[in-house]
């Protein structure tokens, strides 16, 4: 059911824990199905320099996570807005049609947390798009769901 590499990253995953004053932050959260992904960056002259995650999960959530982080090390903030989905299923040898959700959080990851990046520094990074509504990037969008 699951490639060798989606059950190494399950297993041995990545670049797990925080950042420290990260240079931008996106968590994002799939209630349907109870995963929640947090990703860290650090960005110095434009590189994506470190990147760490927490995903609250399955197995197949771990494991985008894990690869997520891998393909934005050493990225410019550029090539970092292009990781997408497909990105992650291919680098990961494919993932069961029910887990495709799966790689899709772990690129609105990236990207929420590119774009807290962005909001930071007053910056502009083309091809970006907002983080969608009901996104849980602010840590705060499950409650306000419910209001």
């Amino acid at each position: 059911m699951y490639s060798e590499k989606v059950m190494d990253h399950f297993m041995n995953p990545r670049n797990v824990g925080e950042i420290e004053e990260a240079s931008g932050v996106g968590t994002v959260g799939n209630a349907k199905c109870g995963d929640i992904m947090k990703v860290y960056l650090k960005i110095e002259d434009n590189i994506v320099i470190d990147a760490k995650f927490k995903t609250f999960g399955c197995g197949a959530a771990v494991a985008t996570s894990s690869m997520a982080t891998e393909l934005v090390i050493g990225k410019t903030i550029q090539d970092a807005v292009r990781i997408t989905n497909k990105a992650v299923m291919e680098a990961l040898d494919g993932l069961p049609a029910v887990k495709v959700h799966c790689s899709c959080l772990a690129e609105e990851a990236l990207q929420a947390a590119l774009w807290d990046y962005a909001q930071k520094h007053d910056i502009k990074i083309e091809g970006l798009k907002p983080p969608k509504e009901g996104d849980d990037h602010h840590d705060h969008g499950a409650e306000e769901e419910e209001k």
